[in-house]
């Protein structure tokens, strides 16, 4: 069920109801850059104009999508783009989405998207960059293996220190392993979740690392040995939220940051973690 958008912070009911009226081009003059003060529905300065633009990475894994496709609204992620959307005041037909590789959303310069959401940790690292909204998700990190395996059956930090263990590149789940699990040999560094499964299916890791809703996945859906080992239980500084990511600079920063903070407080967040990722609340915690 879509939420209705948030009222503007300084403008009477009677202003906002003549604004929703008003043509759009009419909207898109009044609003030259969206402040934290308010943030004119369906008007903002976008990339195209009445369009709000979303990247994320191919494949789309679940569960934070459905079905490799981030536009039918399934899925977590999937879910709560079309929610800050609607919250911006873009209805399902208004949103467009494009694909842009993961390390590329994070690098300095111009952006093909409004947004991106694609599980980006927010790290200062990554601030110098990009701009993050406000988080929409805590997660933590996991450790998955396959069974029979040299990782199969730890159950602290310590059984995994001299194993061969990976991660993709760019992420927390690296920044976990390399920081919190330290193991005594270099991490094995993967472009992408999918090599870092292959190398595990194929004996050349002990195990890999990956935040706690895609191992449940991975494990469940994707191999068919699969075992969660058990999530890391203190990430040090690299705990972990999930902030959509925008243009370093953008205008529409605040804007998506009330968005979220309306979502969190008016319960959608817990709705949809509750409907897309319930099955992820239990594992046994390594520490």
């Amino acid at each position: 069920m879509r939420r209705r958008p948030f009222a503007l912070t300084l403008l009477a009911a009677t202003a906002l109801a003549a604004t929703a009226c008003a043509p759009q081009e009419e909207q898109a003059d009044t609003v030259a850059a969206p402040s934290a003060a308010g943030c004119e529905a369906g008007a903002l300065p976008t990339l195209e104009e009445g369009t709000l633009t979303i990247g994320t990475d191919a494949p789309a894994y679940e569960p934070w999508f459905s079905g490799d496709d981030p536009t039918n609204g399934e899925g977590f992620e999937s879910a709560v783009a079309y929610a800050v959307a609607e919250q911006l005041g873009y209805a399902e037909d208004a949103v467009t989405w494009t694909t842009v590789p993961f390390n590329n959303v994070i690098q300095p310069g111009a952006k093909t998207f409004d947004v991106d959401i694609n599980q980006f940790s927010i790290t200062d690292e990554r601030r110098q960059a990009v701009d993050f909204s406000s988080p929409y998700y805590d997660v933590t990190q996991a450790v998955i293996t396959t069974a029979g395996s040299a990782a199969e059956g730890a159950t602290d930090l310590a059984a995994l220190k001299g194993l061969r263990l990976g991660a993709q590149v760019a992420t927390t789940s690296l920044d976990v392993l390399t920081d919190t699990i330290a193991p005594d040999a270099d991490p094995v560094v993967f472009n992408t979740n999918d090599d870092a499964k292959l190398a595990l299916q194929n004996g050349q890791v002990d195990a890999i690392v990956v935040d706690l809703p895609t191992a449940f996945y991975i494990t469940a859906a994707e191999l068919d040995d699969g075992v969660i080992v058990g999530q890391v239980g203190d990430s040090g500084s690299s705990a972990d939220q999930f902030g959509m990511v925008l243009a370093k600079g953008s205008p529409l920063t605040d804007c998506v940051s009330q968005a979220v903070d309306a979502l969190r407080e008016d319960g959608t967040l817990a709705e949809l973690e509750q409907q897309w990722l319930a099955e992820v609340a239990d594992a046994p915690v390594l520490s």
